[in-house]
């Protein structure tokens, strides 16, 4: 037993909870940070490469509806701790910030080193607490109340825990689920939880011929007629095994969950920045007019690069030295719809040892949106990925883990 009584235990040191502890300690509370590695912060320091997109300049409207249905529980949180104000805050812990492309917010060095620094310096001039390989085994409670924490080789009194843990993505840095299954014990729901952000791998094998180029502004969507709603856009990058890419990260928090109910999920692409077969089928005319020598696989070329056109024209069968006018109408036409839609399979991933964040988490209907506190237990207080919602690429999940441990370490009962 540790005979010091904590106003706050933090549990776990990601950007969620480094924040939650800065907060609490400002307003001069006794603070703790658990951190079951040996050091603090390991997925943060991973976050974006290394280069750490911390936010975007979205309105909070746009940002929450970026998350779907879900998105309105951050409403309190962010209207507390928008990107303005992380930025500000940031500012005042030494960390300069900028937006090179007026939308993705990094620290001007693009490092997440710049963070970690500035925050254990913070956390050091506010005398919080940091105890490392402190692995939490449950939480103690009197009552309905939080009592204490409970570690493999110490209990810890305390009124109030910030359950920062994270979710299941990159095993490697601290990830483990550990966190469910301490809440669980208390009553707390746990939905599914799927792996997101994320590689993922096709029946086809025809695009390990095309991964030496990024295919810009290409739409992916789910050809599943009860989800065919489910879409995201951006850049793609082939593999030797199925897609990757700043579009696919965002697309996968669609897919990974359908691939419990169906072995296989067909999706479709359009590859050629968003032209439908008319205009696909008037561009190739054209050129052809323009100059007849040219190949169907060089027409395609004016489109896509060359390894991607000559395995579509694989595809639709067509040898790719024949001049345009001389292909067949029906292959003519064959080609033009894989150009406008390129049909794909996605059969599976590698699981959340690639998964960058998780979908899914504690049930947002047992956490109170203004202060993050449990409904259930007095004194417990829910941020970051733990919780079931999570969002696109782009400083989305960053933004939400500092807002939400920004509100959470106000500590509000």
């Amino acid at each position: 037993m540790n005979d010091d009584m904590y106003d706050l235990v933090v549990v776990g040191s990601g950007a969620a909870g480094l924040i939650g502890a800065v907060v609490a300690a400002r307003e001069g509370k006794k603070v703790l940070v658990l951190e079951k590695l040996s050091k603090i912060a390991s997925k943060l320091k991973a976050t974006g490469g290394g280069r750490c997109n911390l936010t975007n300049t979205l309105s909070n409207e746009e940002f929450m509806s970026r998350f779907g249905r879900d998105g309105r529980f951050m409403q309190d949180a962010l209207n507390g701790f928008d990107h303005n104000d992380l930025v500000e805050f940031l500012k005042g812990i030494g960390v300069e910030t900028h937006a090179p492309d007026g939308f993705r917010i990094f620290p001007t060095s693009h490092s997440s080193q710049t963070i970690i620094d500035a925050f254990e310096n913070e956390l050091t001039r506010l005398d919080v607490e940091i105890k490392c390989e402190q692995r939490v085994e449950r939480l103690l409670l009197e009552g309905e109340h939080i009592s204490g924490i409970k570690t493999q080789d110490a209990i810890y009194k305390t009124a109030n825990v910030i359950l920062a843990t994270g979710g299941l993505g990159y095993p490697a840095l601290g990830a483990e689920g550990d966190g469910y299954i301490l809440v669980e014990e208390l009553g707390h729901k746990v939905t599914d939880l799927s792996p997101a952000m994320m590689p993922l791998k096709t029946k086809e094998k025809w695009q390990a011929n095309c991964r030496a180029d990024t295919i810009p502004k290409v739409e992916l969507r789910v050809d599943i007629k009860k989800h065919k709603k489910l879409r995201a856009k951006g850049d793609l990058i082939f593999t030797k095994e199925g897609i990757r890419g700043p579009v696919v990260l965002d697309f996968a928090r669609e897919v990974t969950p359908l691939l419990k109910k169906y072995d296989e999920v067909p999706i479709l692409l359009n590859l050629t920045k968003g032209k439908n077969e008319e205009q696909i089928r008037e561009h190739l005319k054209k050129i052809s007019q323009e100059d007849p020598d040219k190949t169907i696989v060089e027409l395609v070329h004016t489109l896509l690069p060359l390894p991607l056109s000559e395995e579509l024209c694989k595809l639709a069968t067509i040898e790719p030295d024949l001049k345009y006018n001389k292909i067949e109408g029906q292959k003519r036409d064959h080609l033009i719809k894989l150009l406008a839609w390129t049909p794909m399979t996605v059969t599976g991933h590698d699981g959340f040892k690639m998964a960058m964040i998780t979908r899914g988490g504690i049930s947002l209907k047992q956490i109170e949106p203004k202060t993050m506190q449990s409904k259930l237990v007095q004194g417990l207080y829910f941020c970051g990925e733990i919780m079931n919602l999570d969002g696109p690429c782009g400083g989305y999940n960053l933004q939400w883990s500092f807002a939400s441990g920004y509100l959470a370490g106000q500590l509000k009962n």
